[in-house]
């Protein structure tokens, strides 16, 4: 499997691991992200029935998280899925020409608000510390945070463009345009490709991600999954 078919897992044992909870010295058989960072969880490329029982003891009895996997995998026995939907991994393959517009790089400090303008957008899993996973940018009108976008898994080679928002009152002005291609550049100007994943029925956003420069790369699935009691 390519690292962009499992991108939490390479993420997290690799460029992320001083985030993941799991593993062992002769190779980790799940792995978790920091539960104040985000819900996501991970097994290797092909998980065995010891891969599932790790997991299983990282989230202790009917705990609960989210995995990113390709289409078609299925649970080990006694594991429940209650939530099951279908993402577009796609891939920056040619630069954006959004205008240029003056944002900040937000800090622990800006959080709560953060947090404000995730609860009434709702782009995806945002925590108290997913800043800690990258840089994180803000565009403020009239002092309040309206926009923002940042890096969330950083699999080999590549960084998750993530927590896109805006305000509903601001939106149609191409606010996330500009965040999302700045981040671009950033990740670029590393020796990076950007990465992102956007539901498959949220056809507005892909049509501007398309327009920012990303192509569709292939689909996964994101499924909520609760361990054996």
């Amino acid at each position: 499997m390519d690292v962009l078919d499992n991108p939490v897992w390479h993420a997290l044992r690799e460029t992320q691991r001083g985030h993941a909870e799991g593993g062992s010295e002769g190779g980790a058989e799940a792995l978790r992200l920091q539960p104040d960072i985000g819900p996501w969880l991970a097994l290797p490329d092909d998980p065995t029935s010891e891969s599932w029982a790790a997991l299983a003891e990282l989230l202790g009895p009917g705990g609960t998280g989210l995995l990113i996997r390709p289409e078609g995998v299925e649970v080990a026995s006694g594991w429940e899925k209650p939530f099951a939907g279908v993402a577009v991994q796609m891939v920056a393959t040619a630069s954006s020409h959004e205008p240029q517009l003056e944002f900040e790089v937000l800090e622990e400090a800006d959080v709560p608000e953060m947090l404000e303008l995730v609860a009434s957008t709702q782009p995806g899993p945002f925590a108290v510390r997913t800043i800690a996973l990258g840089t994180y940018l803000g565009i403020r009108r009239n002092g309040h945070l309206v926009a923002m976008a940042g890096e969330r898994m950083q699999p080999p080679g590549f960084v998750e463009v993530s927590a896109v928002c805006t305000s509903a009152e601001h939106r149609g002005r191409g606010l996330a345009g500009a965040l999302v291609s700045a981040l671009v550049a950033r990740v670029t100007a590393g020796g990076g490709a950007a990465i992102l994943h956007v539901a498959k029925e949220n056809t507005g956003a892909i049509r501007l991600y398309e327009k920012l420069g990303f192509t569709a790369r292939r689909r996964l699935t994101v499924l909520g999954v609760r361990a054996p009691e």
